[in-house]
């Protein structure tokens, strides 16, 4: 009995470590301006309001500018992301050419370099193609940091799926890309999913790339845009950061909601067949 309240209280501590930032970034998106500033923080707001969710659309900047830039590069990313990487995948795990473990251990070596490293080379490349302030930009950049990981996920999980059923597909007649979109991809489902969930985080908290890459306001996506509207020289809104961080994160709740299933399980797989 000592034992089973030890490991509640336990429990219940860490819950509320976890969850209470989160709790707080909703009450303070709910809370006046002058109580958001007040001296003595409170921990339920008074007078919940919405004005900052209000004023989130007014003025200037606009945080559903940010929102749109930030679904469609991040969107977008996955798509090409996952296209280059279940062929590339597909290729290390059944393909025998020259220098295949050279290649293989290449794209993990770039995983190795720091993302600050990239952004000079970068935008004097973008410079050139005239690829600034660009959703194609934006996409290729988040792209050629999120490939390498996505092809060593989605090649692990081809190596798991047995040899037998690709030779039986080739002695009735298939192709090779049909092997690969009709027997490989629906069985590789759950880590496709996982590998796509964590492309699209990749892009949607990416800071330092559209940070760089993109000097118009009106391209800039969700985390440079919250540091250009809301961090001032003499004064930070508070306010409106909460509430924007509130639209923020429901994105990504959704996500992890609505595919939970084949996330866990893709995860599951990954972990066991390596």
């Amino acid at each position: 009995m000592a034992a089973s309240l030890l490991i509640a209280a336990i429990l219940t501590i860490f819950i509320i470590w976890t969850f209470f930032p989160i709790y707080w970034m909703f009450s303070t998106s709910i809370k006046s301006a002058l109580e958001v500033f007040n001296i003595s923080p409170e921990l339920f707001p008074k007078n919940p309001t919405l004005e900052h969710y209000y004023a989130l659309d007014k003025g200037s900047i606009k945080v559903s500018v940010f929102l749109k830039n930030s679904i469609i590069t991040g969107l977008g990313t996955v798509i090409l992301a996952m296209f280059l990487a279940l062929f590339a995948g597909y290729a290390l795990s059944r393909f025998r050419f020259r220098m295949k473990k050279f290649i293989s251990l290449g794209i993990l070596t770039t995983q190795m370099f720091p993302l600050v490293v990239l952004l000079i080379p970068l935008y004097l490349l973008y410079k050139r193609l005239n690829l600034l302030n660009s959703y194609i930009g934006l996409i290729l950049s988040f792209t050629s940091f999120t490939l390498p990981f996505s092809i060593w996920m989605l090649k692990g999980f081809i190596d798991s799926i047995p040899i037998e059923l690709e030779e039986s597909a080739i002695i009735d007649g298939c192709s090779k890309l049909q092997i690969l979109f009709h027997i490989v991809t629906p069985l590789i489902v759950p880590g496709l999913v996982a590998t796509m969930v964590f492309a699209f985080l990749d892009a949607w908290n990416n800071l330092l790339f559209p940070l760089m890459l993109v000097t118009r306001p009106s391209m800039k996506t969700l985390p440079p845009g919250m540091v250009l509207a809301f961090a001032g020289e003499f004064k930070h809104n508070w306010g409106g950061m909460m509430a924007t961080s509130v639209i923020v994160s429901l994105p990504v709740v959704v996500v992890f909601v609505t595919m939970q299933k084949y996330l866990v399980q893709g995860l599951t797989a990954g972990a066991v067949k390596g």
